[in-house]
């Protein structure tokens, strides 16, 4: 365990009991969607290196314009 955590652990033993789990349940929600996003990810690198190919394809192609941030 990292000093960092350990200070956060040892200031969350501090709380109150239904502050400590709120901060448990928290952290363990956290904890899996981060997992899950990871998975999701992974899952979908072949496609988004598709995606990106056929991106490249069309603005060779000249089919692009530059993102102007003030018109979305």
């Amino acid at each position: 365990m990292t000093k960092l955590l350990e200070k956060a652990f040892a200031e969350a033993v501090k709380l109150p009991k239904k502050e400590q789990d709120k901060l448990a349940k928290w952290l363990l929600a956290e904890l899996e969607s981060e997992r899950l996003w990871d998975e999701v990810f992974a899952r979908s690198a072949d496609e988004l290196a598709k995606l990106a190919d056929e991106a490249l394809k069309e603005h060779r192609k000249g089919r692009t314009k530059p993102l102007n941030p003030e018109q979305l």
